[in-house]
């Protein structure tokens, strides 16, 4: 098979906090402005259906979509933590805003940066809910009980139960093919074939080529991490990572950092989700050429999450439903993020599809060995470089 691809809720309305991997009811405190704010006009949102109550939790039941509503609004505002690009998390931010008249306020930090951030906030956190973003550092806030279990009753149009969280503290919208994005250009001025394999990166030739991002601010780059350890082994793969260093230019921030810079030529080759890279191709880089590896890759499952102890728990309840919905994920692609839905009443993007991406070349990704070593493993893989963890890991 040929793997190198070219131009590619009614809910259940509880009061009580619930935290995964700890019961009880969290301490609350009140939510502070972050740097972007929306402010479009609110409009009547519509009804729903009748939930049904989780009765391993003590609130009392509510009547229903419209009284989930009206206890949002009473709470009257909503802030969202963000690790998806920031177009869509503005949009989404504000679409939500527009339909039940609740203030959202916003920030864009990457996966990582939100869990250190909740983690130090100790129950308290600052914002109500996370949106967008690789599992992993998700799954490692649900080990540590920074996440609210909620019965989203919008679930249901999972297309499968490996795109929601055992314990109910998160839920996927979306997910992305793990793989490498080239500039052909710069390849045939090189005289180079582009690579086909993970092992491939690691070839001399492509010395200073090659960008990946931060895992200690990059969720993406902790994934690249579990699956190398996955299909290598720990051992082999952190002697993997120090060949893989001698060709890595720079680790950006971002997990999408290394797609936006193949086009202009300042990377000839960038590791991540290749629906980045889809983006990229869109804005007029026809020179970007998407590839999954032969020897297999991962896949993220982009989520969204209540965090436990909010200050506006009803809120945040009805973005889970929202984000569960066609009236969020649908209209990603106005906001140039084309991952593939994992919701069955949403439409898959066009321009995501065209592509053709091969979603099954793909390994058994351990997400519960993810959730209970990632930390372990990122340290690891510093220990690994050693001298070489340089000033090419950019936080900036």
């Amino acid at each position: 098979m040929k793997k190198r691809l070219a131009l590619l809720l009614a809910c259940s309305m509880v009061l009580g906090l619930t935290a995964c991997s700890g019961g009880g009811s969290a301490e609350t405190t009140a939510a502070p402005e972050t740097t972007a704010a929306t402010t479009a006009a609110a409009t009547e949102a519509p009804a729903g259906t009748e939930a049904k109550t989780d009765e391993k939790e003590a609130a009392e039941p509510a009547a229903g979509m419209d009284a989930l509503i009206e206890a949002a609004k009473a709470e009257g505002e909503l802030t969202v933590y963000g690790s998806c690009e920031e177009e869509y998390l503005s949009l989404a931010c504000k679409n939500f805003e527009a339909l039940y008249g609740i203030k959202t306020k916003f920030q864009r930090l990457s996966t990582s940066e939100v869990y250190t951030k909740i983690s130090e906030e100790a129950g308290k956190p600052s914002a109500d809910v996370w949106f967008g973003g690789t599992t992993d550092p998700y799954n490692e806030a649900v080990a540590d009980g920074l996440l609210m279990e909620y019965k989203a009753e919008n679930a249901v149009n999972l297309i499968s139960e490996d795109y929601k969280d055992p314990t109910n503290c998160w839920y996927g919208i979306y997910k992305g093919i793990l793989g490498f994005m080239v500039n052909t250009e710069e390849l045939e001025r090189l005289n180079l074939e582009a690579p086909k394999t993970w092992d491939d990166l690691t070839k001399e030739e492509y010395k200073n080529l090659i960008m990946l991002s931060n895992p200690n601010t990059a969720g993406t780059a902790k994934l690249v991490i579990n699956t190398m350890i996955q299909m290598k082994g720990h051992d082999e793969a952190m002697e993997y990572f120090k060949a893989l260093d001698q060709n890595i230019n720079q680790y950006t921030k971002s997990g999408s950092g290394p797609s936006k810079m193949v086009g202009p030529g300042e990377c000839v080759i960038g590791i991540g989700f290749l629906h980045d890279g889809i983006y990229q191709i869109l804005q007029g880089y026809d020179n970007i050429e998407l590839i999954v590896p032969e020897d297999g890759t991962s896949f993220e499952v982009g989520a969204t999450a209540i965090f436990n102890g909010c200050a506006h728990p009803n809120a945040a309840k009805l973005w889970i439903e929202y984000a569960l919905s066609p009236e969020c994920v649908d209209h990603a692609k106005e906001a140039g993020s084309y991952q593939f839905l994992v919701l069955s009443n949403a439409v898959q993007p066009e321009e995501a599809t065209k592509f053709g991406l091969d979603m099954n070349n793909t390994i058994d990704y351990d997400f519960e060995d993810a959730k209970a070593n990632s930390a372990k493993y990122v340290e690891d893989f510093f220990a690994a470089l050693g001298s070489s963890a340089d000033d090419r890991f950019k936080t900036e």
